[in-house]
């Protein structure tokens, strides 16, 4: 038997739904878009009074700021629980360390583009700073893809020792700068691995697993010429189209990280995923540079403190979002497979940049053989920060 209390507390709880839902569309459609973001993604917004307050709080520090700095990123905010990208981290981080001087407006979920067109719209000025991969960065900033080259940084530690090495920021960020762009920080996601579609290769363990496999490449040459090297038949398909070709079988495998396959919904479509550790999914905050010289010199210290706070909070953050998103994705039946150190030999051994037929890639990025060494040492030499590896 239904109760009339029962029906009358569904109906409460139905409203109160809706109302949070109005409250929500209300804010996104007004000054305090940042500020809905902010409360729903806190678990606040379950009254217009709560909503109302936030809001106020955001046009008020909006209002109090002399500068307003718009930061895009292709990502919505939920997604940091298994791809921990840190937009609000760095918006709180940067507002508090400027003293409130600036007021960071986010532009999350795509809604000035993905990519690409972020990089594009940093460089042009029309916004002042945007989140996209270093694969993305590289055909505005060409050297950062010695990212890709594989095995040079293809694990966390070697990613994060790299990016933050004496020899990165002397060698490749006047390179990135000449460009008309500021690095804020590097993130730290995980590695890329290899993931099988259902029906596909079964569970690749080594080089000879993958001979003749169609695999999903980004239009990174060097990502296709990796694949090549370890067997595979690379086929270059856009990231939109990438889910439907998998799906349908134009390719059998693809290589994003476990956070990247989570967030946009490829558990269901695969089988088996291994971490081969070549190549970081690696993503960066850059920063228009003419727009930041501009600012007074407290400010871009506080942008600077701000953005190396919230690379060490990322780092905290890489092991619980690969968890998380490795729980979801077995609750699918995705199978994890994790390689020995002789089984990761065996793919370096395959297609690793050690191998002469990188040569050419070295010195057209590193600009000589003298300086991709000193990288090469960088990346694997432990510097200030620690971060867990899949």
């Amino acid at each position: 038997m239904v109760h009339r209390e029962d029906i009358q507390l569904t109906n409460e709880n139905t409203e109160m739904k809706m109302a949070t839902r109005r409250n929500f569309l209300k804010l996104a459609g007004s000054g305090g878009f940042t500020a809905a973001l902010v409360a729903g993604a806190a678990g606040t917004l379950w009254s217009s009074e709560a909503a109302a307050q936030t809001a106020n709080e955001e046009r008020d520090r909006e209002k109090a700021a002399e500068h307003v700095m718009t930061i895009a990123t292709a990502y919505v905010l939920g997604a940091t629980r298994s791809y921990p990208i840190m937009q609000l981290d760095l918006k709180e981080n940067i507002q508090n360390a400027t003293n409130g001087k600036v007021y960071v407006r986010l532009a999350p979920g795509g809604q000035l583009g993905a990519g690409g067109a972020l990089v594009q719209k940093v460089q042009g000025g029309t916004i002042q700073a945007a989140q996209h991969s270093l694969s993305n960065f590289a055909p505005f900033a060409s050297t950062v893809d010695l990212i890709n080259m594989p095995y040079l940084c293809g694990s966390n530690q070697r990613f994060t020792n790299l990016v933050t090495s004496d020899a990165w920021k002397s060698e490749v960020h006047p390179k990135v700068e000449a460009a008309g762009f500021k690095p804020l920080f590097y993130v730290n996601i995980d590695p890329r691995v290899v993931a099988v579609r259902k029906g596909g290769a079964g569970a690749v363990l080594s080089p000879g697993d993958l001979s003749g496999v169609k695999f999903r490449v980004p239009g990174s040459k060097m990502l296709q010429q990796y694949y090549r090297m370890v067997g595979a038949n690379p086929t270059p398909v856009a990231w939109g189209e990438t889910p439907s070709a998998i799906k349908q079988g134009v390719a059998d495998a693809l290589d994003p990280s476990v956070g990247a396959l989570y967030v946009f919904g490829f558990k269901d479509i695969l089988s088996h995923v291994t971490f081969t550790q070549a190549v970081p999914d690696s993503q960066v905050y850059s920063c228009n540079l003419e727009w930041f010289n501009s600012m007074p010199a407290d400010v871009q210290e506080g942008i600077e403190f701000a953005s190396e706070i919230t690379a060490q909070m990322n780092l905290a953050k890489v092991p619980s979002a690969r968890n998380y998103a490795m729980a979801e994705l077995r609750k699918s039946g995705v199978e994890f497979h994790s390689l020995s150190d002789d089984q990761l030999a065996e793919w370096q051994d395959a297609g690793g940049y050690q191998r002469s037929e990188w040569d050419e890639f070295k010195l057209e990025l590193a600009g000589s053989m003298e300086t991709f060494s000193k990288l090469e040492e960088a990346a694997g030499t432990m510097g200030r920060y620690y971060v867990h590896d899949a």
